[in-house]
């Protein structure tokens, strides 16, 4: 029996050495990536790799595909193959498919001679060579040759020591050595860090009380979400949606979920899905499925291997979402927000209460220029992730701005870092006027990020943007606006689209950074008059646009309701409609 107050003192001690993690590896870290954007995440598993913590706003997607980390380590050294303070370092994607800037590095927790479990950290590198630098690989990228060094399961330090070779390889192989090995060191710091305290833990309570307490805590995580599914019909529900294409070809990319529930168990079949594609969009990652069950389930709730016990994922080998390596996966995530959503709007007609539209689906927009100051005589490398809009909910309008499903606490960078640390001004970073999608809950508004290159260099202008499948409103919404990349050189009076990679521009060039908006909810028809007014006065919707998709006629001198205009549009609308 244990007692209930060493439990509950488990219970938040194991979520809290995750986040302590977070913050060591936060304060000292080298690239703004870890350090402003918080494309990391921190994880504590047991020997299995089942999953114990994950740090609070941690990278949603990240928590699929660690565990299978551990378990492909623990095959091959085998349970008695650690010592005390081995630290192991990977990006491969033969087990975890991602793109090869997310660098694991993890170190065994052995007690008194017994694996116990593993500290792991996830960080997202400034460059990992190939074409990694920045935000990685674009999808345009052939193989994983191309896109960076990969690294398979190896040890960087063995019982403490360095291992010199591994590290000046490493060092030799990309291009800010100084960057990349500090931010190494820092996830070793924080795993060191998890270690210790694991330990205290441990010596204060006995193992066999922290694993009892360890393995309650995954039953009674369970057992809530178990419930919480209960409360969605039993039955089979099916949706489907695209994908502009892969870069490389001009096919859609077919996404396709099945959901099957029955009596507090979800299955989520992914078997419809796009086969793996020439274009790097592909990934090997249960990342889709278990990030909408657990926003389905208990979303603000701490993270445990409990948390998907009821959820069974089915995605067949050589799909696009089990990409089989050597398929290049340099865009990775980029549909795996749309395959969450495509998840929802298949339950939609099961929870029509509790369903949103779909939200901008791309890991935002991304702001990557580098190159070397002539002042300072540095190299650099900016990085930013933008967010966009959210899709139009059952009783609100989407938010604005806003990161993905799949991101987590994930920041875009401060205006003030991007212009103290590179050779850039941000001329803006706004809302974009009438791209959220009309509904009876307005879609959330994308943004437009304007940037003037002070210098020369090179601008990463080449991912997907969903111009062609935009993200769909549900129950007669509309759908949102889709993203876009802006180039203008200096003789240029304006920008104009633009799809390449590592482009080098003039001093005074300026990009804009289009990110896309979220679709809406509901008969725009229906949105209350005084509501599409009040997104007039703000600068959310254009008065012209508040006419044609809401049928709301506003005076553009006095900025009021023209009331017996409004109600003869929305009449005739309605007469016609009958």
């Amino acid at each position: 029996m244990l007692d209930p107050v060493t439990l509950e003192v488990i219970r938040n001690t194991l979520p809290a050495i995750a986040n302590e993690m977070a913050a060591d590896l936060q304060r000292t870290s080298y690239n703004m990536m870890i350090y402003e954007v918080c494309d990391f995440c921190t994880t504590l598993t047991d020997a299995g790799g089942r999953l114990i913590s994950q740090n609070v706003g941690g990278v949603s997607h990240f928590v699929a595909d660690l565990g299978v980390i551990i378990e492909d380590i623990v095959a091959r050294e085998g349970p008695d193959g650690f010592a005390s303070d081995d630290v192991f370092i990977t990006n491969h994607q033969r087990v975890a498919g991602q793109h090869l800037n997310n660098v694991v590095v993890y170190m065994p927790f052995v007690f008194r001679g017994r694996l116990m479990g593993f500290a792991m950290t996830r960080a997202h590198w400034i460059d990992v060579g190939g074409m990694s630098t920045g935000l990685g690989a674009t999808p345009a990228v052939s193989d994983p040759w191309f896109e960076g060094l990969q690294i398979d399961q190896m040890r960087i330090y063995e019982a403490g020591k360095l291992n010199k070779t591994l590290e000046k390889m490493i060092r030799d192989n990309i291009r800010y050595p100084e960057s990349s090995i500090g931010d190494m060191r820092a996830q070793i710091a924080a795993c060191r860090l998890a270690i210790r305290r694991l330990e205290e833990l441990v010596e204060r309570y006995s193992p066999e009380v922290v694993e009892a307490s360890i393995g309650t805590i995954f039953r009674e995580t369970e057992t809530r979400c178990r419930n919480i599914v209960r409360t969605i019909p039993n039955g089979v529900y099916e949706a489907e949606s695209f994908y502009d294409d892969d870069t490389v070809t001009t096919e859609p990319v077919r996404i396709h979920a099945r959901v099957t529930v029955a009596d507090g168990e979800m299955t989520i079949d992914l078997s419809g899905c796009s086969g793996q594609r020439v274009g790097g969009l592909n990934s090997r990652t249960l990342a889709g499925t278990r990030v909408a069950y657990k926003a389905l389930t208990e979303p603000a709730a701490p993270v445990n291997e409990g948390s998907f016990a009821a959820l069974r994922s089915v995605i067949p080998e050589g799909n696009i979402m089990m990409a089989r390596y050597p398929a290049p996966m340099g865009g990775w995530s980029l549909i795996v927000p749309t395959v969450v959503d495509t998840i929802f709007k298949a339950l939609a007609p099961a929870i029509p209460d509790r369903i949103p539209a779909a939200h901008h689906g791309l890991l935002g927009g991304s702001i990557v220029f580098l190159g070397r100051d002539p002042k300072s005589g540095a190299n650099f490398v900016l990085q930013s992730l933008e967010g966009g809009g959210w899709g139009g909910r059952p009783n609100g309008d989407g938010m604005s701005g806003a990161v993905s499903v799949c991101q987590g606490n994930v920041k875009n960078s401060p205006i003030e870092t991007m212009e103290i640390k590179t050779p850039v001004l941000v001329e803006e970073r706004a809302l974009r006027p009438d791209s959220g999608g009309p509904g009876r809950y307005r879609g959330g508004l994308g943004i437009d990020v304007r940037v003037r290159n002070l210098v020369e260099g090179k601008w990463n202008l080449a991912r997907p943007r969903r111009r062609k499948c935009p993200p769909w409103g549900l129950d007669q919404g509309k759908a949102g606006g889709g993203a876009d990349y802006l180039l203008q050189l200096p003789d240029q009076l304006e920008g104009a689209p633009i799809d390449q990679v590592m482009r080098t521009v003039p001093p005074r060039s300026v990009v804009t950074i289009r990110t896309g908006a979220g679709g809406g909810w509901g008969d725009p028809y229906e949105r209350e008059a005084e509501a599409v007014l009040e997104d007039v006065r703000e600068g959310l919707v254009s008065v012209e646009r508040a006419k044609l998709d809401y049928g709301v006629v506003i005076e553009p001198q006095t900025l009021e309701i023209d009331a017996a205009k409004t109600r003869a549009l929305r009449s005739r609308r309605a007469e016609a409609a009958e």
